[in-house]
């Protein structure tokens, strides 16, 4: 019954940890019929490559009042009675106010937070000790109405080419819906709105070259049927699923790390918490190496500089942030006033 609680033992880095589970019945995605203690079991089977590419940052918990079709509310500060395992680490938001946002350093971390009914983690591009200076590029390859994941292929794969040429070494994984998501690991030297910069110029390139197929246009609007470069993920306190975190759709799909040799015949549809573990165990972990060669975003700071100079400034940033330097007006364009209105 979703009333009983068991417990589970989760393997990690000091040792095996009893963690509670109540409720463990509780049915998290019913059209799938997985329970919050199928939650649980799929994050210890996972537990490595989940703390590898999640863990040591500061992450946000997508948490649920019972399941996936119920209220929905993000998690950041640690919540009381958090065990003496899960630590946080105090971080600066864009409205400049701080306060301490949760992190997970092992296994049984990621499986508590699923007993306080977590689906999604969201962590930070940043590591824990270094919470202002990204480690990472990451760039969301949205699908726009008239588009799906196939339309996303090949724009990731010309991304990852416009990466390359940038001095960057390109990582991918499925969104765990219908986009796919692209990081490369950088030195941790600049700051978050230098990185949004190298994205901005990264997507304007990749636009350049596929005009028909891919857009950095801020405003749906302006849109169309193309894949959406959402350059605004790179903003501090903006985050993604994270690698091998769960989704809130039906289906029960992860956010999975893929090799590039496989993307050409993806399906998203068939990761999910219950094929992952396996996949795991037959091919690895694609982004086990992920940050043993970090680059630089040097290059594509050169780029961003220059589309300045052509006239091609900066950006709209999201509704909930301060009106940044050089930013255009947020208005959308079809409200906005033409000269001598």
């Amino acid at each position: 019954m979703a009333s009983e609680a068991t417990t589970v033992t989760v393997p990690g880095p000091n040792g095996p940890r009893e963690v509670r589970i109540s409720s463990p019945g509780r049915v998290m995605w019913p059209d799938a019929g997985l329970t919050k203690l199928d939650l649980a079991n799929y994050l210890i089977d996972v537990g490595e490559p989940f703390v590898a590419a999640n863990g040591n940052r500061p992450v946000s918990l997508q948490r649920y009042s019972g399941n996936i079709d119920g209220e929905m509310f993000f998690s950041k500060n640690p919540p009381k009675g958090a065990p003496d395992y899960v630590r946080a680490v105090t971080v600066t938001y864009p409205s400049a106010r701080s306060h301490p946002q949760l992190v997970i350093d092992e296994p049984a971390a990621a499986v508590w937070a699923a007993q306080m009914n977590t689906v999604v983690f969201h962590p930070w591009a940043s590591r824990a000790n270094d919470p202002d200076n990204p480690d990472q590029l990451r760039i969301d390859l949205d699908p726009q109405p008239g588009t799906d994941f196939d339309d996303a292929i090949p724009a990731a794969i010309e991304l990852r080419s416009v990466l390359e040429e940038a001095g960057l070494t390109a990582f991918i994984k499925t969104s765990g819906n219908r986009g796919l998501h692209v990081y490369a690991p950088i030195h941790s030297k600049h700051e978050f709105l230098e990185v949004r910069h190298a994205v901005i110029a990264a997507g304007r390139e990749l636009e350049r070259r596929m005009p028909d197929k891919v857009t950095t246009a801020w405003w749906k609007e302006e849109r169309g049927t193309r894949i959406f470069v959402d350059f605004n993920q790179a903003n501090r306190d903006r985050t993604i699923a994270g690698a091998y975190s769960p989704r809130a759709v039906p289906t029960a799909q992860v956010s999975c790390p893929l090799t590039w040799e496989e993307l050409e015949n993806a399906d998203p549809g068939k990761y999910t918490i219950t094929t992952v573990p396996d996949r795991l165990k037959k091919v690895g972990d694609p982004w086990a190496a992920m940050h043993d060669h970090p680059g630089d975003i040097d290059v594509l700071l050169t780029w961003w500089e220059r589309d300045v100079r052509n006239g091609q400034g900066e950006m709209p940033f999201p509704p909930e942030f301060p009106k940044m330097p050089g930013e255009p007006m947020r208005v959308q364009p079809s409200r906005a006033r033409k000269p001598g209105e």
